[in-house]
């Protein structure tokens, strides 16, 4: 099936990232807009622009498609990337969506669906049941949802009431489910993720791991592949594990699987049903475009084994407008915008632009490559170094704290901050 004009359901970086890869393959590329995002870069970066109401509201990207003339939709990340309901009313209205089937979305996004889906393909899942079954410490987490909303660690029986209170009211208001559920609990794992690409006629490919340890509140803040804690027989034990559940849940299209490594063993964790915000670091360790594989595998195309291998080492941080102590999120115009030549940059904002707070305040994310890890690291190191922001408060300095800790540059999981 052929895309001649493409519509991005979506806003900031990543829509601009899918609008490269469709202007590398001559696709027209169409931008949605709500009313108070009017003007924003990736507004500016589309061949055109249709407002929306909301963007989440399906039916609006569906009527926006339609105005323009689009063939496809891409969902990006977020917003209604996971929504099983919008990839079903895409294709019921005679449009492509370039991402997994809706029914794959379904099982794998249930997290208690797709536990049982793994288990059933022989993949390894932490035990879940309750609380007087599995002990303590464990943790609460949301049957709907991720990004570290509905979890919660209960150490004690005492403090397992208040916490099941607490992660089901932020459930239903996250997710509109407060459907939990208990699962043993791992100190300080880490936590590696297979890129998974996946068509329609059966091929399932891993494109190796990425690191995605260091964290803060359940969030991820510097992601790295190839990972320092993975051989090239665990690394092979992942990858099958990965693509055993894919089979099992009939995936189509890029995915990640998640697992939680325990020294040697791992673990299931989710899948994530969609293009990840830390993809480039698979793209710039092994030199494949994985939105235009995407793409391909949205056109119906079979997709031969790109035989993946780590040909150089990636980093990735986030450079957000936020408070770099409490990281609450900062509003303001971005009055001055320095960002690094040496490195890829994949931007959201410009020079001028506001940052509000009713979306996410992304301004850009810093991918660094090298031959090693450390020339990795130092070129990162070196272009935050480089990089400045005016008019708005960012989280550079922890960045730069953080791409200089002693436990980072030893591959360890995470400093304390």
């Amino acid at each position: 099936m052929e895309i001649r004009k493409l519509l991005v359901a979506n806003r900031g970086e990543i829509a601009i990232r899918v609008f490269r890869a469709c202007a590398a393959e001559a696709i027209a590329t169409v931008a949605v807009v709500a009313p108070d995002d009017e003007g924003s870069l990736h507004a500016r970066r589309a061949n055109e622009v249709v407002e929306i109401d909301n963007y989440l509201h399906s039916e609006e990207h569906i009527r926006a498609a339609r105005q323009a003339g689009a063939d496809a939709i891409h969902p990006g990340y977020g917003f209604l990337a996971e929504n099983a309901d919008f990839a079903e009313a895409v294709e019921a209205g005679g449009l492509v969506f370039v991402g997994p089937t809706y029914d794959s979305l379904r099982r794998g996004g249930d997290k208690l669906e797709a536990k049982r889906a793994a288990e059933g393909a022989g993949v390894p899942v932490l035990p879940s049941g309750e609380p007087e079954e599995i002990g303590f410490p464990l943790m609460i987490k949301a049957a709907a949802g991720g990004g570290g909303r509905g979890m919660r660690i209960v150490r004690e029986p005492s403090g397992l009431p208040d916490a099941v209170a607490a992660a089901g009211r932020e459930a239903k208001a996250a997710f509109g489910d407060e459907t939990l559920f208990f699962e043993r609990y791992l100190e300080r794992p880490r936590h590696v993720e297979i890129q998974l690409l996946a068509d329609e006629h059966g091929h399932i490919y891993s494109l190796g791991e990425r690191e995605c340890s260091i964290q803060r509140r359940h969030q991820k803040v510097l992601e790295e592949a190839p990972s320092t804690a993975l051989d090239p027989e665990l690394r092979r034990q992942m990858s099958d594990a990965a693509i055993a559940f894919a089979q099992a849940i009939g995936y189509r299209s890029l995915g990640t699987v998640e697992f939680l490594l325990d020294g040697g063993e791992f673990f299931f964790l989710e899948l994530n049903g969609r293009i990840q915000v830390e993809h480039p670091v698979t793209e710039e360790a092994t030199g494949l475009d994985l939105v235009a594989l995407q793409l391909a595998i949205a056109r119906g195309e079979p997709i031969a084994d790109p035989e993946a291998t780590f040909r150089r080492h990636a980093v990735e941080v986030r450079l957000y407008a936020e408070d770099p102590v409490d990281f609450l999120p900062q509003a303001g115009t971005v009055e001055r915008l320095r960002l690094p030549d040496a490195i890829r940059v994949d931007a959201g904002v410009a020079e001028g632009d506001e940052v509000g707070i009713a979306y996410d305040p992304l301004i850009a994310k810093l991918i660094a490559s090298g031959t090693t890890r450390e020339e990795a690291l130092a070129r990162l190191e070196s272009s935050l170094g480089e990089t400045k922001v005016e008019g708005v408060m960012t989280n550079l300095p922890f960045l730069r704290w953080l791409v200089s800790h002693p436990a980072v540059r030893a591959g360890g999981r995470r400093p304390r901050s």
